[in-house]
C-alpha cells in the first residue's frame, strides 16, 4: 500500500515554490503583441515553456506544439492517459489586496490569479505525474499532460494540439470541483450588434459618445464607464445617479473633464458560469443610461440591454430559458458591452446551455427577437455539451480513489463551466475544489488552500497510478 499523502509531503516544500513560480508569470492572452513565435503572446508562450523546462528537468518527454500547446509525457503501451491543464489565466481585474502575480502566502492559502483555475492544480498534477513516476511503479499506459494555453478564450490550443498529437483513450481535466463532474453544459459565445439605421442624430439632453465595460465572455465585469455631452444642468443626472447607486449598493463616480461628463460603476466579478455570483457592473450602468433622456440611437441599445439582459441571467425575456435535471438552467453572462458615435453598440455574450438542450432552435429563437429589436448575431461559436455515463470505467476509477483519499462519498455532479474534458470521449473534470470551498475562480483576491493544493496532488497522484495500471 502506497501512502500517496506521504509522498506529497516529502515534495511539499518543492511543490509549493514551483507553484509560485509558475503563478508569478502574467500568462494573459495578448494578440495586440502576438507573434509567429509567440501566436497568443509572450506570457502564455512563458507559461507553457516554464512547465516543459520542469518536466524536461525531471525526465518527462517533451514537446512544445507550436507554442499554442505542448506535452509532459512517461510510460509505456498503446493506450494514452491524459491529464488536461492550462496555464493561461482571466485578467487579474480590480480590487486586489495584493498583487494579483505576486502568489503570496497568507493564512495557509496562495493569492493569485490562476491559484484556482488552473494553475494550481496544473503543478499539483504535474507533481502526481512525478511522484508516480519516481516511485517507479508498474504501469501498462503512458501518461501524458497536455498544457493549453487559450483555455479562457477560444482554445485554439487544444484544436492546434489534436490536429497534429494523438487523442488519449480517457483522461481528466484538473479544472473544476470534486468529487466528479460528469457533465458540463455547451458554451456559445457570439456578439449581439446593433444595425446601424442611419447616421442621422436629433439632440438630446443627454448624447452617449463612449459606452465600455467587460474585457471577456465569460466574466461578469466589474467596472463600467460612459463619456457624455449634456445639453442642459447636469445636477439632474448626478442627482439620478446617486440615487441608482444607493438603491442598488453599487460604487460609483462622477466627474467632468473637458467639458465631458464621466460616470463609473464599480461591480463585482465571477465566472460567466453562473452570472448571479456578481454584479455585472455594465448592466447596471446600461440600465441607469437607458432611463435618461438619451437620442434615438443610443436609447435603442440602452433600452434594449435594460429591457433584455439586466437582471435575467436565465435569458426569460428572450425567450430561450431552459432546464433539465442534468446540468440546470441555461444562463446568459454578458460580459462584453460598448458603444460608441461611430460603431454603433454592441454586447458580447456567454451562453451555456444543458446538455439535453437543442442550440439550433435556441439559437432561431434569439435570432428573431433581436432581428424585431434591430440587432443581429456575429461570430458565433458552440462548444457542445459533454455528458460521459456513470457506469464509464474512468468514473469509477475515479470515485474509488476519491472515496479512499477522503472517507467521503464521490457523488457525481454537473457544472455550466467548461473544460478540456470535453475534448475527450472519455474525460471528466476532477476537482481541485472541494465541497464546501468558496469558489473565486475569476474573482479578485483569487487563492486556493496549500492543505488543498496538497490533498488534490495525493488524489491525482493515486488516480494516475490506478488508470495507468490496467
Amino acid at each position: 500500500m502506497i501512502n500517496w499523502m506521504d509522498e506529497v509531503e516529502k515534495r511539499k516544500e518543492e511543490l509549493i515554490k514551483d507553484t509560485q513560480q509558475l503563478l508569478h508569470i502574467k500568462s494573459l492572452l495578448d494578440e495586440e503583441n502576438a507573434t509567429e513565435d509567440a501566436p497568443l503572446g509572450e506570457g502564455v508562450k512563458e507559461a507553457l515553456q516554464f512547465m516543459l523546462r520542469i518536466g524536461e528537468k525531471d525526465g518527462f518527454a517533451s514537446k512544445n506544439v507550436g507554442n499554442l500547446a505542448g506535452h509532459l509525457e512517461f510510460g509505456q503501451g498503446d493506450d494514452l492517459v491524459g491529464i488536461l491543464c492550462h496555464v493561461d489565466v482571466v485578467p487579474e481585474g480590480d480590487g486586489w489586496t495584493s498583487d494579483p502575480f505576486g502568489a503570496d502566502i497568507r493564512d495557509g492559502k496562495i493569492y493569485a490569479r490562476g491559484a484556482l483555475d488552473d494553475k494550481g492544480p496544473t503543478m499539483a498534477a504535474y507533481y502526481a505525474m512525478k511522484i508516480v513516476k519516481e516511485l517507479d511503479l508498474p504501469l501498462s499506459k503512458r501518461v501524458r499532460m497536455i498544457i493549453g494555453t487559450d483555455e479562457e478564450s477560444n482554445w485554439r490550443c487544444v484544436e492546434h494540439y489534436f490536429e497534429h498529437e494523438e487523442m488519449p483513450t480517457m483522461g481528466f481535466a484538473p479544472d473544476a470541483d470534486f468529487p466528479i463532474i460528469f457533465a458540463e453544459k455547451g458554451i456559445s459565445d457570439f456578439d449581439i450588434v446593433m444595425k446601424i439605421e442611419s447616421n442621422t442624430r436629433v439632440k438630446s439632453p443627454v448624447q452617449v459618445l463612449n459606452f465600455q465595460s467587460g474585457r471577456r465572455y465569460n466574466m461578469v465585469p466589474d467596472f463600467a464607464k460612459s463619456s457624455l455631452l449634456l445639453k442642459e444642468e447636469q445636477t439632474k443626472i448626478v442627482q439620478n445617479f446617486d440615487s441608482y447607486l444607493n438603491e442598488n449598493q453599487l460604487k460609483g463616480k462622477y466627474y467632468v473633464e473637458n467639458g465631458v461628463f464621466f460616470l463609473e460603476v464599480e461591480g463585482v466579478s465571477a465566472h460567466g458560469m453562473e452570472p448571479n455570483n456578481g454584479k455585472n457592473a455594465g448592466l447596471h450602468l446600461a440600465a441607469f443610461l437607458a432611463k435618461q433622456e438619451l437620442d434615438e440611437e443610443s436609447k435603442s441599445y440602452f433600452e434594449f440591454v435594460s429591457e433584455y439582459l439586466f437582471n435575467d441571467s436565465r435569458g426569460i425575456r428572450l425567450g430561450v430559458n431552459y432546464r433539465d435535471d442534468i446540468t440546470g438552467d441555461l444562463t446568459i453572462n454578458i460580459g462584453k458591452l460598448s458603444y460608441n458615435l461611430e460603431e454603433g453598440g454592441r454586447i458580447g455574450a456567454n451562453l451555456r446551455y444543458p446538455v439535453t438542450n437543442d442550440m439550433t432552435k435556441t439559437k432561431e429563437k434569439l435570432e428573431k427577437v433581436l432581428d424585431e429589436k434591430g440587432f443581429r448575431i456575429e461570430n458565433f461559436s458552440d462548444s457542445k455539451p459533454h455528458h460521459v455515463d456513470e457506469n464509464d470505467v474512468l468514473i469509477q476509477t475515479l470515485k474509488k480513489v476519491y472515496e479512499e483519499q477522503t472517507g467521503e462519498k464521490a457523488e457525481l455532479i454537473s457544472i455550466g463551466g467548461g473544460t478540456y474534458a470535453r475534448s475527450l470521449k472519455s474525460g471528466v473534470a476532477f476537482g481541485p475544489l472541494f465541497p464546501g470551498r468558496e469558489d473565486i475562480a475569476h474573482q479578485k483576491d483569487e487563492y486556493i488552500f496549500i492543505e488543498d493544493l496538497l490533498k488534490a496532488t495525493a488524489i491525482y497522484a493515486q488516480a494516475i497510478y490506478e488508470l495507468a495500471k490496467e
